[in-house]
């Protein structure tokens, strides 16, 4: 085979890496505290490091009592005058990226500063990771004699500064990736970070049926709308008449689950190796290391320090933090980071539960509020609540309760969101309803909006009218009627909804 020597090449500086990856399995405490005092000693000069005395500061103890808990409503002040040009405000190097993504309360996307170090030491060093601890499980492997196919966002230039730039992280990541990356890649870059869905998704499966594709990078969601193209294009019965040589799929953003039997269905046989890793705006933070998966391994030197907040006594901002050397396995803690690009003790909404402490594996299991995210949507409480309320403004209808949950992909079909409304006063007309709640969702949230394009992740919103009566009558069903009960509004599985739907008949 051509590659075969660039292969052999690669595996064996992928071997290579291993050892400082064993290091700091063994070593994970006195990692972290290294990766603080670094952290720490790097941004003393910054105009949030002086404030804090971060010159004067040693230790985790002291960073903790000396420097309050962030969200991103907190730091958005600083990211702005950021994005206006400035420099040296929360991080020492210049910043010029931004990772744009949903799920705030504060408007309708974030912007995630995104630095040099955290490009290079954070989420590239986590990419090589992630190849060199698959190279260390299937050693045989070929991967590097073929492409790589990816599916990422778009970039733009930032509209209060055009010497910088925003976009989602992966299509961030692609336009500062190396030239031996981008060689070794399918599509082209500039199909890869095309804005309009509909012709981004026919133009990669144009270019990538013709290739030898061995792994690919992406949403679960998002390659199964890529995958029937594909099949659509070159009239194959399955995915490995295609690629014949495909073994890795490096999956994330949304939970697999719902999507595995269908993933079997048009990529059949045992030959491809499914690998989950949990690479978010804010950093590169875990990476499976065993198949089958029993967790992701948290990466511990890669410039970003954690703290963790048991969910049973999670109070917002707060909160007390713990160290990781405190974390138990099993326990549900909300995340804390502190990052090589400028974020400090960032409450970043997700959960995790430890499945091992030697080394440290973290397991996702939701976030410290309500919300869906099975297409990679991000849709959170905050924007569920806005859009009933304009839809009922718009439409004369009151609420008693709601519940909503997805409806997953079949084959290729696109999924929705499902949802259950109790009224006090029924609206208007129910269709036009649905209608005004959709449209503020995609006002609100860009990722929806995104999945919504032209129906080819999401669908219209299902929406159903309950009985009177119907949410009390599922709270004495769950042994919860009381007044410290609450509805879950959103859910990221149909269990509720489920349970909602046969009580409704």
């Amino acid at each position: 085979m051509l590659f075969s020597p660039i292969n052999n090449i690669i595996v064996w500086q992928m071997k290579r890496r291993m050892q400082r990856l064993e290091f700091m399995m063994r070593n994970g405490e006195q990692v972290q505290e290294n990766t603080l005092a670094a952290l720490l000693a790097k941004s003393k000069s910054t105009e949030w490091g002086k404030h804090h005395n971060y010159g004067g500061m040693q230790g985790q103890v002291k960073f903790a009592n000396g420097v309050p808990l962030q969200d991103y409503k907190n730091m958005l002040p600083y990211i702005n005058r950021i994005r206006k040009g400035e420099q040296n405000v929360l991080w020492p190097t210049e910043i010029k990226w931004f990772a744009k993504s949903s799920g705030t309360s504060t408007g309708k996307s974030k912007f995630i500063p995104v630095s040099h170090e955290a490009i290079e030491d954070c989420h590239f060093a986590g990419g090589k990771d992630l190849l060199a601890l698959y190279t260390d499980i299937k050693p045989e492997t070929k991967m590097f004699a073929g492409f790589s196919l990816r599916l990422g966002g778009s970039t733009t230039f930032n509209s209060k500064n055009h010497e910088s730039y925003f976009g989602d992280l992966s299509a961030v990541l692609i336009e500062n990736f190396p030239l031996w990356v981008e060689m070794r890649s399918t599509p082209k870059q500039n199909v890869a970070l095309m804005e309009e869905w509909e012709s981004k998704i026919e133009k990669i499966a144009q270019q990538a049926v013709k290739q030898n594709v061995t792994s690919m990078w992406g949403v679960n969601s998002w390659f199964l709308v890529l995958l029937h193209k594909v099949l659509e294009i070159s009239g194959k019965n399955n995915i490995m008449e295609v690629w014949p040589g495909l073994e890795l799929f490096c999956h994330g953003g949304v939970n697999f689950g719902p999507y595995e039997s269908q993933f079997k269905k048009i990529i059949p046989g045992d030959s491809l190796t499914y690998f989950e890793n949990y690479n978010a705006s804010e950093g590169y933070f875990a990476i499976q290391d065993t198949v089958p998966g029993k967790g992701m391994l948290l990466l511990l030197d890669h410039g970003i320090y954690y703290e963790f907040i048991p969910m049973d006594v999670f109070d917002g901002l707060n909160s007390k933090t713990i160290p990781l050397a405190d974390v138990e396995i099993g326990v549900n803690y909300a995340i804390v980071v502190s990052t090589n690009a400028g974020l400090w003790r960032y409450v970043i909404g997700d959960t995790v539960r430890f499945t091992s402490t030697s080394p440290y594996r973290i397991e996702i299991t939701g976030r410290t509020q309500n919300f869906i995210n099975a297409f990679g949507e991000e849709l959170i409480i905050d924007n569920a609540e806005k859009a009933v309320k304009a839809a009922c403004r718009l439409t004369g209808a009151e609420i008693k309760e709601f519940m909503a949950a997805p409806v997953y992909m079949k084959d290729k079909n696109s999924g929705a969101h499902e949802w259950v409304f109790e009224f006090a006063k029924m609206p208007e007309n129910v269709e036009t309803f649905a209608v005004e709640l959709d449209r503020v969702l995609k006002d609100i949230n860009s990722d929806y909006e995104a999945k919504r394009h032209k129906n080819m992740a999401l669908n219209p919103p299902i929406v159903h009218v309950g009985r009177e009566g119907l949410f009390y009558d599922w709270l004495k069903f769950k042994g919860k009627v009381g007044g410290q009960h609450k509805i879950p509004r959103l859910s990221n599985n149909r269990e509720l909804i489920e349970e909602l739907l046969r009580l409704n008949n």
